[in-house]
């Protein structure tokens, strides 16, 4: 019985391998910059057929990461991008630009990049639903702190955002990963420390609603921010699912944490644009 299932289990396996996302590596040129910037771009299945435009969520890395980060750590996200039919574009944000149109650095328009010229560019080159209804964004860590704060501040682009173990307060970070040289020290360029913060930002909620999502675990070192993120939230009465369970700082929570929020913006896009 067992080698007259062994033909079955090869062409379902081959089956599965022909049906997987495809993951492309495109450059994606910065006028802000000057400059090409690598992005991975994961196609579902469906979009193969070019007359199928799909919702897109933006996936940020972290602090010290790149724009492979996700899918060399997570490469269930081809399947997760089959099973929610959507388009997952994972641009680079630098070593540590945390996102930003950096204030004391011209070099540095992070900001302007991925919240305006990759949208851009993925509308340009792929079958997208293009409307910000269909748009989402989140990241992990310095990526979840860039998720919120492009999605408060863009939210003309992104009609979702999210974050996982982010780093919502800049001034928990203020000796580390490099955010003094983004914004400025804490004495000369105070205002910075403040204006750029998401646990500031969302105080000026997008006059278009915004569905959010917010995550991190307990026993990370961003816990305490994320929790009082949330609390500030609520007495705001801002609209946002928020989870915390046991969970660390690292690859094996935000592997899970992805998948849930992916279902989180699949369950916003049929929704809003039904």
């Amino acid at each position: 019985m067992t080698y007259r299932l062994l033909p079955i289990i090869v062409a379902l396996s081959s089956f599965t391998t022909l049906c997987a996302a495809t993951v492309d590596t495109v450059n994606i040129y910065s006028n802000a910059m000057q400059k090409d910037i690598k992005c991975v771009v994961i196609r579902p299945t469906i979009a193969e057929d070019k007359r199928t435009p799909l919702p897109v969520v933006y996936l940020l890395h972290g602090y010290s990461g790149n724009y492979s980060n996700w899918i060399m750590k997570v490469p269930e996200l081809r399947k997760y991008a089959d099973e929610y039919k959507l388009m997952i574009v994972c641009p680079d944000g630098d070593y540590s630009s945390w996102y930003f149109d950096s204030p004391v650095d011209a070099s540095m328009r992070y900001e302007t990049y991925v919240g305006k010229e990759v949208p851009a560019y993925i509308d340009l080159h792929y079958p997208t639903i293009r409307e910000r209804k269909a748009r989402a964004i989140t990241g992990l860590s310095m990526g979840g702190h860039g998720g919120l704060f492009l999605g408060f501040r863009h939210s003309d682009v992104f009609g979702a955002c999210g974050s996982m173990s982010g780093g919502v307060d800049l001034k928990s970070s203020r000796n580390r990963f490099d955010v003094i040289k983004r914004i400025g020290d804490t004495i000369q360029y105070a205002e910075n420390w403040i204006k750029y913060s998401v646990i500031n930002v969302v105080e000026n909620y997008p006059k278009d609603s915004v569905a959010i999502i917010i995550d991190c675990g307990t026993d990370d070192f961003f816990y305490g921010i994320n929790h009082a993120l949330h609390e500030k939230m609520v007495k705001l009465k801002i609209p946002h699912d928020y989870i915390e369970r046991p969970g660390k700082h690292d690859w094996y929570y935000w592997a899970n944490a992805v998948r849930y929020q992916l279902l989180f913006f699949r369950n916003y896009f049929d929704k809003d644009n039904k």
